[in-house]
């Protein structure tokens, strides 16, 4: 993965600027011969420009800039030979924003503390030049540890920062799934509870030709407790894990890491496709995952194939391996398949998984297709 590209920021950009601009005013408005002067001012104003650029690169690299510009202060100082040369403006801002900057962004406090004594290294030598005031060099250097001090503080309020707002997003997604399983365990259970029931009503009527409208009714009841238990499956799943529902779109994408792990898996679509509401692409996609996890624990199987199968009145599954042949779990069906036949039975389809004559083991779902 390439690293992402530096650049500086708008902040830096407005310093270097602001202290580059600076520097070139000041030292053609204080040029000339007399004491308090400045006496080479394209020397200073050169100066201030590379201070400018320096500051550009502040962020990169926050010690190398700073000892950069320390030692670039002093060697103006040593350059320029007149006793009475006054400190620009421009050294002691530049270096008061880069001491700040090293306190704040440098990655550890080894790095933090040879930054600053670069800077006292270069306030100390100051002192044993001609002409130097003791009092002003003091002043700097309170200026510079209050920097410093600061941009310490601003590390640490920002990490701080940081850190709540992972705290936050952890206990957001923890309060999240806590909600998405009580809903699944209150709504879920009873609201299939209901269609089921309503289903058992529905057969008992059926022998009775004079309750076609109780039955159309109760239908009906059934086909909208179905769509609301997948529907609710389907929005849990999102409040858990934040994405969109799985469906036909990543069969693909499921095959993948089966087919990492050796298991030859092929995956075709006959007919004409249609789109599916959400929550039947679901079941497709679930029934699909249960079935190949199965081939893969229990089967022992080398290939399967997957075909679904677009017809005007029904979408078929079905999921054939050329393994041993043996019912998954050994005797009697075990929890994925009495799921996967829960969760067919939910829009009224139809469930088949037995071992194949000729070997191997076929799981068929069946799904009927409104108009």
């Amino acid at each position: 993965m390439t690293a992402p590209r530096w650049r500086p920021s708008w902040l830096d950009a407005v310093l270097a600027l602001a202290v580059g601009g600076a520097g070139v005013v000041e030292a053609y408005g204080r040029a000339g011969p007399g004491a308090g002067q400045i006496h080479r001012p394209g020397l200073v104003a050169a100066g201030a420009l590379v201070a400018g650029v320096l500051l550009l690169l502040r962020r990169r690299s926050p010690v190398g800039t700073l000892a950069a510009l320390t030692g670039l202060s002093a060697v103006f100082r040593v350059a320029v030979t007149d006793d009475d040369y006054p400190l620009a403006a421009w050294q002691f801002y530049s270096n008061l924003i880069l001491v700040h900057t090293v306190g704040s962004q440098s990655a550890g406090p080894r790095v933090r503390a040879a930054g600053i004594l670069v800077v006292l290294a270069a306030y100390a030598l100051l002192q044993t030049l001609p002409g130097q005031d003791v009092a002003e060099s003091l002043i700097g250097a309170i200026f510079m540890s209050v920097a410093y001090g600061s941009g310490i503080l601003l590390r640490r309020q920002t990490r701080r920062t940081i850190l709540m707002a992972q705290r936050a997003a952890v206990a957001a997604t923890e309060e999240r799934t806590r909600i998405a399983r009580e809903l699944h365990d209150v709504i879920s259970h009873n609201v299939s509870l209901m269609t089921l029931q309503t289903g058992g009503v529905r057969m008992l009527l059926a022998a009775d030709p004079a309750r076609d409208r109780e039955r159309d009714l109760l239908r009906g009841v059934e086909r909208a407790g179905r769509d609301t238990v997948e529907e609710l499956r389907m929005l849990l799943g999102v409040l858990r894990d934040g994405r969109a529902p799985a469906g036909l779109d990543r069969l693909d994408e499921l095959a993948g890491p089966l087919r990492a792990a050796g298991l030859d898996v092929r995956v075709v679509t006959t007919g004409t496709p249609r789109s599916l509401p959400p929550s039947l692409g679901l079941a497709v996609y679930r029934v699909v995952q249960e079935a190949l996890t199965n081939t893969l624990k229990h089967a022992g199987a080398a290939a399967v194939d997957v075909t679904i199968g677009f017809t005007p009145d029904a979408l078929a599954v079905e999921v054939l391996d050329d393994g041993a042949g043996a019912s998954p779990g050994g005797g009697a069906p075990g929890h994925g398949l009495v799921g996967m036949g829960e969760r067919v039975a939910l829009h009224g389809g139809t469930l088949h998984a037995a071992a194949r004559a000729g070997g191997g083991y076929a799981v068929t779902a069946t799904f009927p297709l409104g108009a």
